[in-house]
C-alpha cells in the first residue's frame, strides 16, 4: 500500500515512523512548515511537498495526521478526490470526510504521542471506521502491521473514547503540572512524587479505580481537606479545583 502523509506533527511522525520500521512504502508528505516537512521526509525516506496542489495523486491512503480543524482545509483544494482518505481524529465524526472522497475512514491511534519519545505501536489501541467493508479491510490489515490491539469502532463510540482519554490523560496530566508547581514554591524535587504516579497508574490499569481510590476525600477527612484549601489561598483557581474534585470523589464513592 502506497502511503502519504498529511502533517507533520506528533502523531504524523511517530505514525510515519511506526509504517516505515515495518517497510511501508510511504511515498510523500505534506506539510505547510518545508523546514518540519523535509525533517519528517529524510526519517521516512520519501519526498514532500508543502504545496497541496503538489500532493501525489499516486497513493493507495492518505493519512491526515492534522488538526480537527486543518481537516477540510487541507482537503479543499488537493487533487486526491475519491482516494482512500483517513482522518485520525478522537472527536470529529467519519462523515467530515464524505465530501471529498467515495472512499475514506478513521485511523485513531489511542495514545498520546510526542516527537521527542518513540512509542511502541504493537500495543497502542488503533481504532478503525470506514464507508465500505473493503475500505475497513484495507485498515484492518495496515493496522495490525503496526499493533496487536486493532478495534473496529463507529464515531459516536470513538468520541466517548476520546472524552474519556481527556480525563485519564490531559487532565492527569495537567494535574502533574499542578504538583510540580507546588513542590517548587517549597523548593522541592519533583522526583519525589514520581514512584507515586507510577504506583497510582500501575494500580489503575491493575484494578478498577474506584476499588483504589485513596486520599481525604474518599475518607471525608474534612479537617485535613480544609487545610489544603487553606494552603492554596494564594492559588484560588487550584483552591476551586481541589474543592470541586474533591467533592466528586466524595460523591462518587457514596453512590
Amino acid at each position: 500500500m502506497r502511503i502519504v502523509i498529511l502533517g507533520t506533527g506528533n502523531l504524523a511522525t511517530q505514525l510515519g515512523m511506526a509504517f516505515h520500521a515495518q517497510h511501508a512504502e510511504i511515498i510523500q508528505v505534506y506539510g505547510r512548515s518545508g523546514a518540519c516537512a523535509s525533517d519528517l521526509a529524510n526519517l521516512l525516506g520519501c519526498i514532500f511537498t508543502t504545496s497541496k496542489l503538489e500532493i501525489s495523486t499516486d497513493a493507495d491512503l492518505y493519512i491526515l495526521a492534522v488538526s480537527e480543524a486543518a481537516i477540510t482545509e487541507v482537503l479543499s483544494d488537493a487533487p486526491i478526490r475519491n482516494r482512500l482518505i483517513v482522518h485520525t481524529s478522537g472527536s470529529i465524526s467519519i462523515d467530515i470526510l464524505a465530501t471529498f472522497s467515495n472512499n475514506y475512514g478513521v485511523f485513531y491511534p489511542l495514545q498520546t504521542l510526542s516527537k521527542q519519545k518513540a512509542v511502541d505501536f504493537s500495543a497502542v489501541p488503533i481504532c478503525i471506521e470506514a464507508n465500505s467493508a473493503e475500505n475497513l479491510e484495507k485498515l484492518s490489515r495496515l493496522a495490525k502491521t503496526i499493533s496487536d490491539q486493532v478495534f473496529e469502532i463507529d464515531s459516536t463510540q470513538r468520541r466517548q473514547l476520546h472524552l474519556a482519554a481527556v480525563f485519564v490523560c490531559n487532565f492527569v496530566n495537567h494535574f502533574y503540572a499542578i504538583g510540580e508547581k507546588l513542590l517548587q514554591e517549597q523548593k522541592l524535587d519533583y522526583n519525589l512524587i514520581k514512584p507515586l504516579i507510577l504506583e497510582t497508574a500501575s494500580k489503575a490499569t491493575l484494578f478498577s479505580p474506584p476499588e483504589v481510590q485513596t486520599g481525604p476525600a474518599v475518607r471525608e477527612n474534612q479537617t485535613i481537606m480544609k487545610q489544603h484549601l487553606k494552603m492554596l489561598e494564594q492559588h484560588p483557581e487550584w483552591q476551586e479545583l481541589y474543592a470541586l474534585i474533591s467533592k466528586d470523589i466524595s460523591r462518587f464513592h457514596q453512590v
